[in-house]
């Protein structure tokens, strides 16, 4: 049975964000409050727990744009090839916040995220509760949108009925309180210009 757990966004109890990077560590794919949508997520370092998240969202992990999220700007350099200095300052001056950044990836990105692009989206989120949960971890998380094209809009803001959705196909659903349904702004950072490839809740 999928655990249902309720976490104060502003003030996140260290017992409970401990119970979560126990169910990641285990393998386990969970459900957490972003800065926008809810997200979907494991451990980068579980290839069945991504395995599993690529079959909830019906696509072949090879295609899956799937998120790192990271709890500071410090992680980057250790997936990430050295950023251009306008990039470095545009990311500081966003994050934490609503917007992926598309960056060139390194070889410590795990082989199931190496898409031929060799790139990985990394985001900051402005919620205390993604962050202490990649801060206890060690490592970031993968993330992806809880969200459905052709389903009532609720789905991707209220944490119960999100958990009545997906009680059968994950391990563990965090409830900080209502979602926003407006995904992250992101950006292209992997050329010599930034390019919007989606206007989300982020502003340009």
């Amino acid at each position: 049975m999928t655990m249902l757990i309720r976490i104060h966004p502003e003030d996140p109890s260290a017992r409970q964000i401990k119970m979560v990077v126990e169910c990641l560590n285990e393998g386990g794919v969970v459900i957490f409050p972003t800065d926008t949508i809810y997200g979907l997520g494991c451990d980068i370092f579980q290839g069945k727990a991504i395995e599993r998240i690529a079959r909830i969202k019906g696509i072949k992990k090879e295609k899956a744009n799937f998120s790192f999220i990271c709890h500071d700007l410090s992680h980057l350099a250790d997936y990430t090839r050295p950023l251009n200095n306008s990039v470095y300052k545009l990311m500081k001056a966003s994050l934490p916040g609503p917007y992926t950044f598309i960056l060139n990836a390194n070889s410590n990105v795990p082989k199931i995220f190496q898409s031929k692009k060799k790139t990985v989206g990394i985001r900051v989120p402005d919620n205390r509760i993604p962050i202490e949960i990649v801060r206890e971890l060690g490592h970031p998380i993968m993330t992806t949108s809880v969200y459905d094209e052709d389903e009532i809009i609720e789905y991707s803001t209220d944490p119960e009925l999100i958990h009545e959705k997906f009680k059968d196909l994950v391990d563990m659903v965090v409830d900080g309180g209502y979602g926003d349904n407006q995904p992250s702004t992101i950006l292209d950072c992997t050329g010599e210009e930034v390019f919007v490839i989606r206007e989300g809740k982020g502003k340009i």
